[in-house]
């Protein structure tokens, strides 16, 4: 969803525009103090936001800052801007947006499978040598199996998994049955 931010006469139209070009819903509000109690009620992708209202009431714009979320904040000038303009820069914000959060998803993923790497490695690991361990209960190895199998399948679901481990697991599972 966006929010349009504007006393401009324009304003629904310039809404309506928005929805039509970027296939989300546009929502109008006229005053920063109304904007600030939207972004608390609600999550925009983009805050379209009058200049005219930030020069004009700068403690207010400084509160819609601290609501606006990870919605991608745009400034247009109203006064002497076009619809067309404020389409294409509200086009180029949401393309923007959805690259950042691809970018930062694929960090965090990344991130995530480095830090989990070496915890799968070692619970692997364990679970070989307690298996290799003579006179092993049969319950104690059953146990050890499973614990062995559920480390197996978070490495593969998280990524980490390739044909030389798999193969690795095949022979440890298999030479001790």
């Amino acid at each position: 969803m966006i929010l349009l931010i504007t006393p401009s006469s324009r304003a629904q139209e310039c809404a309506e525009a928005l929805q039509q070009a970027t296939n989300e819903p546009a929502q109008v509000t006229t005053t920063l103090h109304h904007a600030a109690t939207e972004l608390r009620a609600q999550e925009y992708s983009a805050v379209v936001v009058d200049q005219f209202l930030l020069d004009a009431e700068p403690d207010a714009s400084e509160m819609v800052l601290q609501h606006i979320g990870t919605a991608m904040p745009i400034y247009v000038n109203f006064a002497i801007s076009g619809i067309e303009r404020v389409v294409r820069e509200v086009r180029a914000a949401l393309c923007r947006r959805k690259r950042e959060v691809l970018v930062a998803r694929q960090a965090v993923e990344q991130a995530l499978r480095s830090e989990l790497k070496g915890t799968i490695t070692a619970i692997l690991l364990s679970c070989e040598l307690a298996l290799q361990a003579p006179n092993l209960p049969n319950a104690a190895e059953a146990k050890i199996r499973a614990a062995y199998e559920l480390a197996r399948e978070l490495r593969a679901k998280i990524g980490l998994t390739s044909e030389d481990t798999v193969a690795k697991d095949a022979e440890v599972l298999a030479a001790h049955r």
